[in-house]
């Protein structure tokens, strides 16, 4: 089994586990905490094919994503309270997700003949847009609009792959630089806690 795969499952458990402990919070049934897993694990891939129209989807080629969701909704439901203190484990392994995501979908737009700065956009589609379907459906304002670089880790993390790949720097390779940019990215920005800057006025709204 090649790493980039098992760090692909390791990716979508992270997710799932962090779906099913939002909607767990929010009072869901075993069925709601189901359903909010699974857009989190694979809705940014599902939505990415369906917009380069890529067939089969993402979990419907793969039923190993179905097992590790419900193995995570599973673990969340009987372990929660010995889940929860390893936030920065679930942490690292989601960080390491949105690495292996962004560039998993940044080659699959590649190989579809997608311009590179689409391909680009397809990999954050890949890696966030799981997590913005799970706010939006447990009512809450998505991660990467409020606070926190996310969506801004995988754009450099696609670039570097761009860059290196033009300069013909073998592909496995490439990934881990590439995979490793998005990483460092995300956790220097966490423990310093970096953001983007917000729009409060312009240059003429200022007294």
């Amino acid at each position: 089994m090649e790493l980039i795969y098992v760090l692909d499952i390791l990716g979508t458990f992270a997710f799932a586990i962090s779906g099913a402990l939002v909607a767990s919070d929010q009072k869901f049934d075993l069925f709601g905490v189901i359903i909010i897993a699974f857009v989190t694990a694979v809705g940014g891939g599902m939505l990415r094919d369906i917009l380069i129209d890529a067939h089969p989807i993402n979990w419907i080629g793969d039923m190993n994503y179905l097992y590790v969701i419900l193995i995570a909704v599973i673990s969340t439901f009987l372990f929660k309270s010995k889940i929860l203190p390893l936030y920065k484990t679930l942490f690292l392994f989601d960080t390491v997700g949105i690495s292996v995501f962004t560039l998993l979908g940044l080659q699959k737009g590649l190989t579809f003949n997608l311009h590179p700065v689409v391909a680009i956009i397809m990999g954050m589609i890949s890696a966030v847009f799981g997590g913005v379907i799970r706010d939006v459906l447990t009512n809450k304002i998505p991660l990467i609009f409020e606070k926190e670089i996310y969506a801004s880790a995988c754009l450099l993390g696609g670039i570097s792959y761009l860059l290196l790949n033009h300069f013909g720097v073998p592909k496995d390779f490439n990934f881990i630089i590439s995979a490793s940019v998005i990483v460092i990215v995300r956790l220097i920005s966490v423990k310093f806690k970096l953001q983007l800057p917000k729009i409060k006025d312009d240059i003429f709204g200022k007294t």
